[in-house]
Protein backbone atom coordinates (compact mmCIF):
# COMPACT_ATOMS: atom_id res chain seq x y z
CA UNK A 1 0.00 0.00 0.00
CA UNK A 2 1.41 3.42 -0.93
CA UNK A 3 1.25 5.68 2.11
CA UNK A 4 0.18 9.29 1.52
CA UNK A 5 2.88 11.40 3.25
CA UNK A 6 1.73 15.36 4.32
CA UNK A 7 3.91 17.82 6.33
CA UNK A 8 1.28 20.23 8.17
CA UNK A 9 2.08 23.44 10.59
CA UNK A 10 -0.40 22.36 13.50
CA UNK A 11 -2.27 25.57 15.02
CA UNK A 12 -2.12 23.73 18.37
CA UNK A 13 -0.38 20.30 19.46
CA UNK A 14 -2.22 20.39 23.26
CA UNK A 15 -5.86 19.19 23.41
CA UNK A 16 -7.70 19.40 26.79
CA UNK A 17 -8.80 15.55 27.69
CA UNK A 18 -12.24 14.10 27.37
CA UNK A 19 -13.67 11.03 26.91
CA UNK A 20 -12.13 8.11 27.57
CA UNK A 21 -9.55 9.87 28.98
CA UNK A 22 -10.32 12.38 31.12
CA UNK A 23 -8.21 11.91 33.86
CA UNK A 24 -5.68 13.33 31.82
CA UNK A 25 -5.45 17.16 31.04
CA UNK A 26 -4.73 16.88 27.93
CA UNK A 27 -3.97 14.85 24.86
CA UNK A 28 -0.17 15.14 22.13
CA UNK A 29 -0.53 13.79 18.93
CA UNK A 30 3.04 14.26 16.78
CA UNK A 31 0.96 13.11 13.88
CA UNK A 32 -2.18 12.63 12.52
CA UNK A 33 -3.62 9.11 10.67
CA UNK A 34 -1.99 5.92 11.76
CA UNK A 35 -0.18 3.34 8.90
CA UNK A 36 -0.93 0.33 11.11
CA UNK A 37 -4.49 0.40 10.26
CA UNK A 38 -6.33 -1.64 12.87
CA UNK A 39 -9.51 -3.48 11.49
CA UNK A 40 -10.82 -2.21 14.98
CA UNK A 41 -9.88 1.30 15.31
CA UNK A 42 -12.11 3.74 16.54
CA UNK A 43 -10.28 6.69 14.84
CA UNK A 44 -11.34 5.37 11.44
CA UNK A 45 -15.04 6.59 12.54
CA UNK A 46 -13.79 10.17 13.32
CA UNK A 47 -14.81 12.92 10.76
CA UNK A 48 -10.84 13.39 10.37
CA UNK A 49 -10.56 10.19 8.76
CA UNK A 50 -13.95 9.76 7.18
CA UNK A 51 -13.86 12.43 4.74
CA UNK A 52 -10.22 11.90 3.79
CA UNK A 53 -9.75 10.45 0.17
CA UNK A 54 -7.55 8.17 1.28
CA UNK A 55 -8.40 5.06 3.08
CA UNK A 56 -7.31 4.69 6.82
CA UNK A 57 -3.86 3.23 7.07
CA UNK A 58 -2.99 4.97 4.15
CA UNK A 59 -2.19 8.79 4.70
CA UNK A 60 -0.06 10.07 8.16
CA UNK A 61 -0.31 13.78 8.24
CA UNK A 62 3.19 15.07 9.85
CA UNK A 63 3.06 18.13 12.28
CA UNK A 64 6.16 19.78 11.72
CA UNK A 65 5.93 22.67 14.12
CA UNK A 66 4.91 20.25 17.02
CA UNK A 67 7.78 20.60 19.20
CA UNK A 68 7.84 24.70 18.95
CA UNK A 69 4.16 24.55 19.80
CA UNK A 70 4.76 22.14 22.67
CA UNK A 71 7.27 24.29 24.14
CA UNK A 72 4.51 27.48 24.35
CA UNK A 73 1.85 25.51 25.19
CA UNK A 74 2.96 23.83 27.82
CA UNK A 75 4.15 26.68 30.01
CA UNK A 76 0.79 27.86 29.35
CA UNK A 77 -1.11 24.76 30.54
CA UNK A 78 1.19 24.58 34.18
CA UNK A 79 -0.10 27.51 34.76
CA UNK A 80 -3.43 26.30 34.63
CA UNK A 81 -2.71 22.95 37.26
CA UNK A 82 -1.32 19.77 36.90
CA UNK A 83 -0.35 18.49 33.73
CA UNK A 84 -0.70 14.94 32.99
CA UNK A 85 -0.58 14.27 29.09
CA UNK A 86 -1.60 11.51 27.63
CA UNK A 87 0.59 10.36 24.28
CA UNK A 88 -1.17 9.82 21.97
CA UNK A 89 -4.73 9.15 21.68
CA UNK A 90 -5.49 8.92 17.73
CA UNK A 91 -2.42 8.61 16.61
CA UNK A 92 0.97 5.84 17.18
CA UNK A 93 3.99 8.40 18.20
CA UNK A 94 5.97 5.40 17.05
CA UNK A 95 5.03 4.10 13.70
CA UNK A 96 7.51 3.44 11.05
CA UNK A 97 7.71 7.31 9.84
CA UNK A 98 9.14 8.42 13.48
CA UNK A 99 12.25 6.16 12.82
CA UNK A 100 13.35 9.43 10.14
CA UNK A 101 11.45 11.99 11.46
CA UNK A 102 12.10 11.67 15.04
CA UNK A 103 9.48 14.01 15.88
CA UNK A 104 8.18 12.15 19.14
CA UNK A 105 11.76 12.14 20.29
CA UNK A 106 11.82 16.06 19.95
CA UNK A 107 8.63 16.74 21.95
CA UNK A 108 9.67 14.36 24.83
CA UNK A 109 13.50 16.36 25.00
CA UNK A 110 11.00 19.84 24.65
CA UNK A 111 9.31 17.84 28.14
CA UNK A 112 12.17 17.59 29.57
CA UNK A 113 12.93 21.06 30.21
CA UNK A 114 9.77 21.88 31.14
CA UNK A 115 8.33 18.47 32.76
CA UNK A 116 5.23 17.58 32.83
CA UNK A 117 3.44 16.30 36.28
CA UNK A 118 2.59 13.13 34.67
CA UNK A 119 3.43 11.62 30.86
CA UNK A 120 1.70 8.39 29.62
CA UNK A 121 3.08 7.16 26.50
CA UNK A 122 0.60 4.92 24.28
CA UNK A 123 1.87 2.84 21.47
CA UNK A 124 1.97 -0.83 19.82
CA UNK A 125 5.30 -0.03 18.43
CA UNK A 126 8.88 -1.85 19.24
CA UNK A 127 10.61 1.51 18.52
CA UNK A 128 9.67 3.18 21.82
CA UNK A 129 12.50 1.37 22.93
CA UNK A 130 14.90 3.48 21.14
CA UNK A 131 14.17 6.23 23.51
CA UNK A 132 15.07 4.12 26.92
CA UNK A 133 17.49 6.64 27.62
CA UNK A 134 14.90 9.98 27.50
CA UNK A 135 12.46 7.98 29.56
CA UNK A 136 14.61 7.48 32.35
CA UNK A 137 15.33 11.05 32.92
CA UNK A 138 11.37 11.09 33.62
CA UNK A 139 11.58 9.32 37.06
CA UNK A 140 8.30 8.26 38.15
CA UNK A 141 6.54 11.18 36.30
CA UNK A 142 6.15 8.85 33.13
CA UNK A 143 4.57 5.00 32.08
CA UNK A 144 5.05 3.51 29.19
CA UNK A 145 2.13 1.47 27.80
CA UNK A 146 2.15 -1.02 25.32
CA UNK A 147 -0.89 -2.05 23.43
CA UNK A 148 -0.67 -5.95 23.14
CA UNK A 149 -4.43 -7.27 22.36
CA UNK A 150 -3.61 -11.04 22.51
CA UNK A 151 -0.99 -13.08 22.65
CA UNK A 152 -1.91 -15.02 19.33
CA UNK A 153 0.11 -13.32 16.47
CA UNK A 154 -2.47 -15.36 14.35
CA UNK A 155 -5.10 -13.35 15.85
CA UNK A 156 -2.99 -10.37 15.18
CA UNK A 157 -2.23 -10.69 12.02
CA UNK A 158 -6.31 -11.17 11.40
CA UNK A 159 -7.45 -7.89 12.95
CA UNK A 160 -4.06 -5.74 12.55
CA UNK A 161 -1.70 -7.36 9.73
CA UNK A 162 0.55 -4.35 9.50
CA UNK A 163 0.70 -3.67 13.01
CA UNK A 164 4.36 -5.20 14.75
CA UNK A 165 4.22 -8.94 16.19
CA UNK A 166 3.21 -9.48 19.32
CA UNK A 167 6.69 -11.34 20.54
CA UNK A 168 8.57 -7.85 19.54
CA UNK A 169 5.90 -5.84 21.43
CA UNK A 170 6.07 -7.68 24.28
CA UNK A 171 10.08 -8.21 23.65
CA UNK A 172 10.55 -4.37 23.74
CA UNK A 173 8.20 -3.78 26.86
CA UNK A 174 10.58 -6.30 28.89
CA UNK A 175 13.80 -4.14 28.10
CA UNK A 176 11.85 -0.80 29.03
CA UNK A 177 10.74 -2.46 32.37
CA UNK A 178 14.44 -3.47 32.96
CA UNK A 179 15.57 -0.35 32.86
CA UNK A 180 13.88 0.64 35.74
CA UNK A 181 10.84 2.43 33.76
CA UNK A 182 7.49 1.89 35.39
CA UNK A 183 5.70 -0.04 32.16
CA UNK A 184 1.46 -1.18 31.35
CA UNK A 185 0.40 -3.44 29.00
CA UNK A 186 -2.94 -2.47 27.52
CA UNK A 187 -5.06 -5.23 26.18
CA UNK A 188 -7.14 -2.87 24.61
CA UNK A 189 -9.17 -4.21 22.58
CA UNK A 190 -9.01 -7.69 23.86
CA UNK A 191 -8.87 -10.23 21.00
CA UNK A 192 -8.59 -14.10 21.66
CA UNK A 193 -5.73 -15.24 23.57
CA UNK A 194 -4.63 -18.10 25.64
CA UNK A 195 -4.68 -19.13 29.34
CA UNK A 196 -0.88 -17.99 29.70
CA UNK A 197 -1.45 -14.61 28.60
CA UNK A 198 -1.84 -13.10 31.51
CA UNK A 199 0.89 -14.78 33.25
CA UNK A 200 3.22 -13.33 29.86
CA UNK A 201 2.09 -10.09 31.00
CA UNK A 202 3.19 -10.23 34.49
CA UNK A 203 7.07 -10.68 34.03
CA UNK A 204 6.97 -7.50 31.53
CA UNK A 205 4.18 -5.19 32.74
CA UNK A 206 4.10 -2.95 36.51
CA UNK A 207 0.40 -2.93 35.72
CA UNK A 208 -2.31 -4.13 33.32
CA UNK A 209 -5.59 -2.47 31.80
CA UNK A 210 -8.06 -4.10 29.66
CA UNK A 211 -10.61 -2.69 27.28
CA UNK A 212 -13.51 -4.52 24.65
CA UNK A 213 -15.11 -3.10 21.65
CA UNK A 214 -17.98 -2.14 24.07
CA UNK A 215 -16.38 -0.61 27.42
CA UNK A 216 -13.60 1.23 24.71
CA UNK A 217 -16.04 1.73 21.60
CA UNK A 218 -17.15 5.32 22.67
CA UNK A 219 -20.69 4.22 20.90
CA UNK A 220 -21.52 1.03 23.61
CA UNK A 221 -20.90 -1.52 21.13
CA UNK A 222 -22.21 0.12 17.63
CA UNK A 223 -18.89 1.92 16.17
CA UNK A 224 -17.87 -2.01 16.16
CA UNK A 225 -20.75 -3.40 14.85
CA UNK A 226 -20.41 -0.49 11.76
CA UNK A 227 -16.60 -1.45 11.11
CA UNK A 228 -17.56 -5.49 10.35
CA UNK A 229 -15.80 -6.84 13.78
CA UNK A 230 -18.47 -9.55 14.55
CA UNK A 231 -18.01 -10.73 10.75
CA UNK A 232 -14.49 -11.45 11.42
CA UNK A 233 -15.35 -13.27 14.63
CA UNK A 234 -17.86 -15.30 12.75
CA UNK A 235 -15.13 -16.03 10.05
CA UNK A 236 -12.55 -17.45 12.21
CA UNK A 237 -15.49 -19.49 14.31
CA UNK A 238 -14.70 -17.62 17.40
CA UNK A 239 -18.39 -16.04 18.27
CA UNK A 240 -18.03 -16.88 22.06
CA UNK A 241 -15.86 -13.97 22.45
CA UNK A 242 -17.50 -11.50 21.17
CA UNK A 243 -19.68 -10.35 23.39
CA UNK A 244 -19.83 -8.02 26.84
CA UNK A 245 -19.07 -10.48 29.33
CA UNK A 246 -16.04 -12.13 27.75
CA UNK A 247 -13.45 -10.23 29.37
CA UNK A 248 -14.89 -11.56 32.62
CA UNK A 249 -12.86 -14.47 32.18
CA UNK A 250 -9.73 -12.94 31.31
CA UNK A 251 -9.87 -10.46 34.12
CA UNK A 252 -10.30 -13.06 36.52
CA UNK A 253 -7.04 -14.69 35.53
CA UNK A 254 -4.92 -11.02 35.68
CA UNK A 255 -6.53 -10.74 38.66
CA UNK A 256 -4.71 -14.02 40.00
CA UNK A 257 -1.61 -13.08 38.42
CA UNK A 258 -1.38 -9.59 39.17
CA UNK A 259 -2.53 -9.72 42.75
CA UNK A 260 -0.58 -6.48 44.23
CA UNK A 261 -1.30 -4.16 41.26
CA UNK A 262 -5.34 -3.13 40.16
CA UNK A 263 -6.28 -3.84 36.99
CA UNK A 264 -7.91 -1.13 35.24
CA UNK A 265 -11.03 -1.29 33.39
CA UNK A 266 -11.52 0.47 30.22
CA UNK A 267 -8.92 2.97 28.55
CA UNK A 268 -5.74 3.58 30.76
CA UNK A 269 -6.53 6.17 33.67
CA UNK A 270 -3.90 8.23 34.58
CA UNK A 271 -3.24 7.27 38.19
CA UNK A 272 -1.90 10.80 38.86
CA UNK A 273 -2.19 12.24 41.82
CA UNK A 274 -1.44 16.10 41.98
CA UNK A 275 -0.05 15.80 45.49
CA UNK A 276 2.63 13.21 43.95
CA UNK A 277 5.90 14.72 43.38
Amino acid sequence: MDIQLKEIVSKSILTPAKGAIDDFSHSLNPYAGCVFGCKYCYVRELPGSIFREEEWGAWIDIKTNAAELLEKELIKAKKGGPVALFMSSSTDPYQPIEYTSKLTRRLLEVMLKNQPDFLHVQTRSPLVKRDIDLFQQFGEKIRISMTIETDKDEVRKTFAPSAPPIPARMAALKEIKEAGIITQATIAPLLPCSREFPAKLKSIANRVTIDDFWMGDGSRGRRAEKLGIRMIYEDLGLEKWYNPSAYKVVLKMLQQEFQDAPIQLGVSKSGFSPDRK
